[in-house]
Order: structure tokens, then C-alpha cells, then sequence
């Protein structure tokens, strides 16, 4: 078993694994995938804990999916990768002879801060998209994921990853504030928002970037002509899925007045018997505050009695509760829960749903169930980074598209062609050949009118 290696020095400048082409790269990473494969039933056990306790999520929602995403690394990497050459053709007249080449080169050290809900799948693609574009990789797990982690470290390393591009980090807070005062060129956290405003504020002190994939408050807009049913199993998923640790889970289900009590009865029938969930021992303070506020205010769970007091029990166990009567501004609903928690929200019309949407300040997914022409149109309507129609969760597993929020759910992007690039950075090298070299004639008295001339020919006119 891999041990943390918190001293571990690396040069990316000079190493090895930098000096590969993108192509060689590329396959090396993509070949972890078999590696995983293999070990998919211990990664299962290892996975198991009081908020995952089917192995089929871990297979299903972890290896899987991060296994597809090495397969899109190692056949399309190295095209998004590739430099771009701009030569003759659409080169303004006045940089005659020049022509350019934008080259990914990598970050350099790059530092990867991962979450508990989803050990395997979240750092696993960023560490191998990191990985890819030819970076040193500083990887620190969430504290009680040290056993994944390690495996997850060694899959890369028996597939080819030399060890002075992947080392591994002790779980501690303490040792991702080391590695940041120590040096890196990049950051890349997935956690929750008051941990990426500690990590912010960290970083600013050395001008270090950073991609912030951080949680969500999502909303589950139900829409005219949706199928009622539907829309209540694929919200039963969602609150339930992971124990409801899940940072695009719904949070928040907009549904019009003439729509609301068809929309109880399903949910009560897909929730009612709904087993209780452990919460994470990480979220439950916030989960009760938001829970004991709703309560004080007058919400009603409509899935069940009231629980007004020990809200979790000794054992931290909370089943499936939807309130209704909540304001958008509660904090049940406008928090970042990791619970099997949800809010009823009514809308009059489409203008209203938009609004609760975009005037969150969590925007990192959305859900919209109706007709897809009208649920197209609602989508474009929404600030928020990925929008699923008529679904939830499982789109964003595609490995070929990006994942990122808005507001407080962060910036920047991981995963997809797009997270890909962003773990480079672009380096334009532009070369002048011939003789002509108009910038550095001696000004003449015709020189203004020529500019002029120039200037109109090719932007002026109608």
C-alpha cells in the first residue's frame, strides 16, 4: 500500500514525464483504466462506509464513468492537445511573413484537492487529465479516504506514471496549506464553499490560479405537460443516490400551484417508505441548522410527522424529507446540503422558475421535466453550469463534456475537452521570415494616409 509522501520534490521543468510527447502521455494515462478494472471489487469494499452501501453506485457512478473518462484521454487527448498553426490564410496584411503556433505546455506542479462523497471519479479524472497535459501531480485526499486513495495513486503508477509525476499527500488540512506556502502553479479543489474560500485565500497570497468545483443547491424545475411520475422516481434517485451526498442532488423542486399536490402524492408514494440515510458526519451541523430553521418557521415535511428534536438520532440516520411552505431564502433552501433534503418551491409561470434558479447563489446544475421544446427553452434561460432534461446526475457523466458552476458553486472547469485544456496553459511562438518588416520602415510623410487607407479597405465601408 502507498504511504503519503509529504517531502517528495519533483522538477517538472526537467522531468521525464513532461518531456513525452502528448500522444505518449495520453496512453500511459489511459492504460490506468484496465489497472481500475481490475481492482474494481476491492475499490468497492474500499468505498463502503455508512453512506455508501452498495457496491453497485461505487461500480456504476465511480469506476465506471472514470474509466470511460481514460478512454476519452487516451483516443481524443492528444488532438485537444495538439498545436495550432495559423499561417497565410486569414493573417492581416500587416504581419506580412509571420506566422504562429499556439503549443499546451503543463502548469507545472499542480494540486488536487479532493472531496469524500465521490473519492474515485472526481480526483481520479483530474489527476489523470493533469497527468495527461504533462503536469507534476500533488494529490491530498479527503480525511477517511486514504485506503482509496492510495489505490486509485498505484492504479496510475502500475500503468506507467512514473512516481516523480504522482505523489501523494497526507489527508490533513494541514499538509494541502504545506503544499500551497511550499509552491505549486495550479489548484484544483472539489469541496464546499467555505473550503474553497479558505483555499482562495491561500492562494492569493502567492497569485496561485485555481479551478473551484464546489457544491450546489440544485433546483428540479417541473414544467406543464411533465410526466408527474417520472419526474418523483428520478427525485427519489436523487435525494437517495450516495445518501444523498450528492453536490448536484435536488435540492430545491419548482413546481407550479395546479401541479403541487399531484406532485406530493407521487413523491409520497416513491419516498414514503424510503429507508433512513446516514449523513456524513461533515455535513450533519449544517444539515440540522437548516433542518431546525424550516421547522421554526412553520415548514411541513411532507413525506412524514414532524421531528423537532435530535433531528439525526445517535447515529446521524436522517430519511428522506421534502418541506413545503419554504422560502427561496431559507437556508433548507439556498445551502449546500449533503443530505436527502429538498425544498418545495411554487412558481406561477416560467419567468418565476428562472428567477428562483438564477437568483441562487449555488448555480451548479438543474433539472427540467416537462415537453423538451418547452424544456430546451426554460434551459437556455438558466445561469447554472450543466442543465439535464427530463434526468438528473447521470448526464454529467458523459466524459466528454465539462463540469463546473456559477456563483458559489466555483469557477473554472474539470473533465471533458475543456478540462482537459485547462490543466495547460497556451504558448504562442510566432516567426518572421523574409525581408519585410513594415513596423520597422522609417516613418514617410504618406505614412498616416496609407494607414488610413488600409485601415478602410478592410473594416470601414458598410
Amino acid at each position: 500500500m502507498l504511504t503519503p509522501s509529504a517531502n517528495v520534490t519533483a522538477s517538472p521543468a526537467k522531468s521525464i514525464w513532461r518531456s513525452l510527447s502528448h500522444l505518449q502521455r495520453c496512453r500511459v494515462v489511459a492504460a490506468a483504466r484496465k489497472q481500475l478494472a481490475d481492482d474494481a471489487e476491492w475499490l468497492a469494499e474500499l468505498c463502503e462506509s455508512d453512506q455508501r452501501t452498495d457496491p453497485v453506485e461505487t461500480v456504476t457512478a465511480e469506476i465506471t464513468p472514470l474509466c470511460a473518462a481514460l478512454k476519452f484521454i487516451g483516443k481524443n487527448g492528444p488532438s485537444i492537445l495538439r498545436s495550432q498553426r495559423f499561417g497565410v490564410r486569414g493573417r492581416p496584411i500587416w504581419l506580412w511573413g509571420v506566422t504562429s503556433e499556439v503549443s499546451r505546455v503543463a502548469w507545472g506542479d499542480v494540486l488536487i484537492l479532493a472531496a469524500w462523497n465521490y473519492p474515485l471519479l472526481l480526483p481520479g479524472v483530474q489527476i489523470a487529465q493533469a497527468l495527461a497535459a504533462g503536469n507534476h501531480v500533488w494529490f491530498k485526499p479527503a480525511p477517511g479516504c486514504e485506503k482509496i486513495a492510495a489505490v486509485l495513486v498505484s492504479a496510475f503508477l502500475r500503468a506507467g506514471v512514473p512516481q516523480t509525476a504522482l505523489s501523494l499527500l497526507p489527508s490533513s488540512p494541514a499538509a494541502a496549506q504545506q503544499r500551497i506556502d511550499d509552491g505549486v502553479d495550479l489548484v484544483v479543489l472539489t469541496g464546499g464553499s467555505t473550503s474553497g474560500r479558505a483555499v482562495m485565500t491561500r492562494c492569493a497570497q502567492t497569485l496561485t490560479p485555481s479551478i473551484m468545483e464546489l457544491s450546489g443547491c440544485d433546483a428540479v424545475l417541473i414544467g406543464p405537460g411533465a410526466d408527474l411520475d417520472h419526474a418523483a422516481k428520478t427525485i427519489a434517485f436523487g435525494l437517495t443516490f450516495n445518501a444523498g451526498a450528492t453536490c448536484i442532488g435536488p435540492r430545491r423542486l419548482v413546481v407550479s400551484p395546479d401541479q403541487l399536490a399531484a406532485l406530493v402524492d407521487r413523491l409520497r408514494e416513491h419516498l414514503g417508505e424510503a429507508p433512513p440515510q446516514v449523513v456524513h458526519p461533515a455535513a450533519r451541523k449544517a444539515v440540522v441548522a437548516a433542518i431546525t430553521d424550516a421547522q421554526r418557521r412553520g415548514a411541513v415535511d411532507i413525506l412524514g410527522p414532524q421531528q423537532t428534536t435530535d433531528v439525526l438520532g445517535s447515529r446521524g440516520e436522517l430519511r428522506p424529507r421534502i418541506y413545503s411552505g419554504v422560502g427561496a431564502d431559507w437556508k433548507i433552501a439556498d445551502g449546500d446540503l449533503f443530505a436527502p433534503v429538498a425544498s418545495l418551491l411554487e412558481a406561477a409561470d416560467d419567468e418565476a422558475m428562472v428567477q428562483i434558479v438564477n437568483r441562487c447563489r449555488y448555480r451548479l446544475a438543474a433539472s427540467v421535466f416537462g415537453p423538451p421544446l418547452w424544456a430546451r427553452s426554460l434551459a437556455d434561460r438558466l445561469d447554472v453550469g450543466h442543465v439535464s432534461i427530463n434526468d438528473m446526475i447521470f448526464p454529467t457523466a458523459d466524459p466528454r463534456i465539462p463540469f463546473g458552476g456559477r456563483g458559489h458553486s466555483g469557477f473554472g472547469v474539470t473533465r471533458g475537452a475543456a478540462g482537459l485544456l485547462a490543466m495547460s496553459q497556451p504558448k504562442v511562438t510566432a516567426i518572421h521570415r523574409g525581408s519585410v518588416f513594415l513596423h520597422l520602415r522609417k516613418r514617410g510623410p504618406s505614412d498616416l494616409a496609407a494607414a488610413l487607407k488600409l485601415l478602410r479597405a478592410s473594416h470601414g465601408g458598410k
